[in-house]
């Protein structure tokens, strides 16, 4: 029997699928190093803990937003080798993903209740993206790490001084972000209207905003 070949809309399907699956908190542990290991468990007090958990969630929330964005991506992409980058870019992601529900647990917090929203809502944005060409989508994801990069060192400024292992977190996090913003404008990002980036903020904040608390 030949090779099966699927259709756009199987894609899609296929896509779907692991996006569900990607979505719900999963036990399986990240294949890199959990960067909390290297410090002991921080002596917080609860009114600490709940707002680190509200930190930690909107990461997390960030995360499956991201895993979306690059499977979307990755999807409508036409060059091969974007592809590749793209999915590396999501195995980098879902290590963040992890480090962050292994996080919420230590703290005794939970991961947004409307995470798939955060994936839905990310898997459109990312595909009318793919829609414009590679270098608009590599442009999308500069802007969409510098963003969140920004969001991080806000982060890491509002952690308890002696949370350390949170802190081991988003600081390895910001770097791989970095990296991400790096590559894409490396490999040919255009830059995108003033308008796209202004949304783009707007949306981010009402996640923000929204994923502390829910």
């Amino acid at each position: 029997m030949g090779k099966r070949q699927y259709s756009k809309l199987d894609n899609i399907i296929m896509q779907i699928d692991a996006l569900l699956r990607d979505s719900s908190k999963s036990s399986e542990h990240s294949t890199r190093e959990y960067p909390g290991d290297l410090y002991p468990q921080s002596d917080l007090n609860e009114q600490e803990k709940r707002h680190v958990s509200g930190l930690m969630r909107i990461n997390h929330a960030g995360e499956i937003s991201a895993q979306a964005l690059y499977k979307a991506q990755a999807m409508t992409a036409i060059d091969d080798e974007l592809k590749d980058s793209m999915k590396q870019s999501a195995n980098e992601e879902s290590s963040h993903l992890k480090w962050c529900e292994r996080r919420l647990d230590e703290l005794g917090g939970h991961t947004s209740y409307l995470s798939p929203i955060w994936y839905f809502g990310s898997f459109g944005i990312g595909v009318l993206a793919g829609c414009f060409g590679d270098k608009l989508n590599l442009g999308f994801i500069a802007e969409t790490e510098y963003q969140v990069v920004k969001h991080l060192d806000s982060h890491l400024e509002q952690l308890p001084k002696n949370d350390e292992r949170s802190r081991a977190i988003l600081e390895q996090m910001r770097k791989d972000e970095l990296h991400h913003a790096k590559t894409a404008e490396t490999s040919g990002a255009k830059n995108l209207p003033k308008e796209v980036r202004f949304i783009m903020t707007l949306v981010s904040k009402i996640m923000t905003k929204t994923a502390y608390y829910i």
